[in-house]
């Protein structure tokens, strides 16, 4: 369990730190992170540092499947949490 935990938290920072790159690559006018990218990172464990993203960067946010997308991702990866500590899965 620990190392899922670490992995969440890993994608997560990752996860932030390519909605805060893209942010400012869209206030350049630069080549962009594809969309794909951003949205697979936070289904893929990096729903926290997605939403974070957003909110802190103000970046995606009129976009509804963003918010869906994350907010999937973030239920099912607390799931697996839940699920994980219920079975007192080691590690």
């Amino acid at each position: 369990m620990i190392i899922y935990i670490v992995a969440l938290v890993v994608i997560s920072i990752v996860t932030l730190i390519l909605y805060g790159a893209d942010k400012g690559r869209a206030k350049r006018g630069a080549w962009r992170i594809s969309e794909k990218i951003l949205l697979g990172f936070s289904f893929f464990g990096g729903a926290v540092g997605g939403l974070i993203g957003m909110g802190l960067f103000r970046h995606k946010t009129k976009h509804w499947y963003f918010w869906v997308v994350n907010w999937i991702g973030l239920a099912w990866q607390i799931g697996l949490l839940i699920f994980l500590f219920a079975n007192k899965v080691p590690l």
